[in-house]
Formats: structure tokens, C-alpha cells, sequence
């Protein structure tokens, strides 16, 4: 069946709070009271919201199992001139929930897309997690399975960079455990219902992290950041230290000396060596 648009009509990726309800914008509200039809993952849990700034508009599902069948059904109704806007339970649409193909076949069908961009749980985590975020990589779930999950985790050791994760809270320790096989005492942040009441934010060594975290109940979202090059960064560091040690035993030399002749070879900065060195002299 086709259809031809009686209207200018638009797709708007509407950015819904990912547990604090006042985190949304005054725009994304406007566009939810503006819109014909608000797309949502889950109707009932999206009622809440709407409920909370009273706004009634006509909701309809669009989760997985629906996800084709209902992309067609929306986009009947974009071309029929209606304005749509898509939200998924928290956060951003189409980051590891729905809304990929809807997007894409809106695309396809010149009907513009446009992102109306707010709270996401990626990013609120990596902003407070101290972890390098000059270059970073999302990876989504981690696999439930054994053998999966342990592949999985085993492809990271190549990635120098921060990797942000979700993970269950009740498979949270096995995989932190296996991280710590996999990948070393590796720097681990955990962030636990980012923005709720009960936020949490745990930061450490995997190991330190694994101690922290035992015996507890473990409940709601979690995102799971670590940096694999921290391991390689300690063991740079620890190189170095015996280095210092080892010449300032054989040659006698003050540590400014030693800090200057190690840097031309290493070719790194000076400073980066001394500060190194200072740490010997720590009691």
C-alpha cells in the first residue's frame, strides 16, 4: 500500500529522564504536547511521565517483538501527515533499545528526523568517572553466557581507550570477576541508578571493587565503564620506578640527574620521570 504525504510531517527522538523526572528539557516537553502520537517502549511506564506534566496524547507501543510490524504502522501515519515522537523507557532513543529501524525507514522515506537530545545514561556516567573521556567506546550489553561474556571481555584487551558497558546487577560480581581474570586489576567504575535516590557510584581497581561489592544485594540499572589501559599504564609506571632505583644504586647520581637522562632515552617528558622518582623517596 502506498501513501502520499498530505503534509509536512516529522520523527522527533525525544530524550526522556533516566530516572530523576525533572531531568528533561522544555523543549522535549513541548514536543511531547505538540505531537499526534508518542511512540514509547513501554505505554505504561511512559504514562508516568506524561501523567507528572500533564500531558494526554494518544501513546502507542513500539518495543522489540513489535518493532517491524509497528515501524510500518508509524510510518503510515507520518506519511498521512501525522507528527510522531519516539522515547524508549530512559534515556535516548535507539541506544540499545528500539529505534533503529523506524529511524532508518523514516530516512528512506524522506520524512525528516529530527533529535530533540537530553539525559543519557552514557554520558552522565562517563562524566563523572574520572576515567579517560578523550576517547571512549560503547559496547552495549554484556553477553549472559559464560563463554560469551569471557570472548567478549577477552576482545578488549587490544582497546586502549575508556569502554562503557551495561550489565545486570545480579550478574554484576561474576563479571567483574571476570574482567579481573581477563583483563588484570584493570580501573572499574560502577554506576548504580544513575540520578534516583539511591545513586551510587563505585570507583577502584577491579579488585578493590570485587572486595567493596561482596555479599551485597546488587539492584537497579547499572552502567559499567573500565579502562583497560590502566593495567599497561601501572606496569609502564613500575618499569620506570626500577629503572630510577636501579641507576640512582649503580651510578650515584642525584634524581634531577637521572630523571634527565632517562627522559632522552624514553624520549618523555622530564617532569613525567621526576614525579616518578619522588615517589621513591615517599616513606
Amino acid at each position: 500500500m502506498s501513501y502520499e504525504l498530505s503534509a509536512m510531517s516529522y520523527l522527533y527522538i525525544v530524550a526522556t529522564p533516566i530516572g530523576n523526572l525533572e531531568d528533561i528539557t522544555l523543549r522535549a516537553l513541548r514536543i511531547l504536547k505538540e505531537v499526534d502520537i508518542i511512540a514509547a517502549e513501554d505505554t505504561r511506564h511512559t504514562k508516568k511521565l506524561l501523567l507528572h506534566y500533564g500531558i494526554s496524547k494518544q501513546l502507542t507501543s513500539y518495543f522489540e517483538h513489535n518493532e517491524l510490524k509497528k515501524a510500518e504502522w508509524l510510518i503510515s501515519q507520518l506519511k498521512l501527515g501525522k507528527d510522531i515522537a519516539l522515547v524508549s523507557d530512559a534515556g535516548t532513543p535507539g541506544i540499545s533499545d528500539p529505534g533503529y529501524r523506524l529511524i532508518k525507514m523514516a530516512i528512506e522515506n524522506s520524512i525528516p528526523v529530527i533529535s530533540i537530545p537530553g539525559p543519557s545514561a552514557i554520558i552522565s556516567a562517563l562524566s563523572i568517572a574520572g576515567l579517560p573521556t578523550d576517547s571512549f567506546c560503547f559496547e552495549g550489553f554484556i553477553p549472559s553466557k559464560a563463554g560469551e561474556r569471557q570472548r567478549f571481555l577477552s576482545s578488549f584487551k587490544a582497546i586502549k581507550k575508556t569502554i562503557v558497558l551495561y550489565e545486570s546487577p545480579k550478574r554484576l560480581l561474576t563479571t567483574l570477576t571476570d574482567i579481573h581474570n581477563i583483563l588484570g586489576d584493570v580501573d572499574i567504575v560502577v554506576a548504580r541508578e544513575m540520578t534516583k535516590l539511591h545513586e551510587e557510584i563505585i570507583r577502584g581497581k577491579a579488585s578493590k571493587v570485587l572486595k567493596d561489592l561482596k555479599g551485597r544485594e546488587i539492584k537497579g540499572e547499572i552502567a559499567l565503564l573500565l579502562n583497560p589501559k590502566s593495567v599497561e599504564t601501572a606496569q609502564e609506571e613500575n618499569s620506570l620506578i626500577d629503572e630510577i632505583r636501579n641507576l640512582h644504586k649503580e651510578l650515584g647520581l642525584p634524581i634531577t640527574e637521572i630523571a634527565k637522562m632517562i627522559a632522552e632515552q624514553r624520549g618523555i617528558p622530564k617532569r613525567e620521570v621526576y614525579r616518578e622518582a619522588l615517589k621513591l623517596k615517599r616513606p
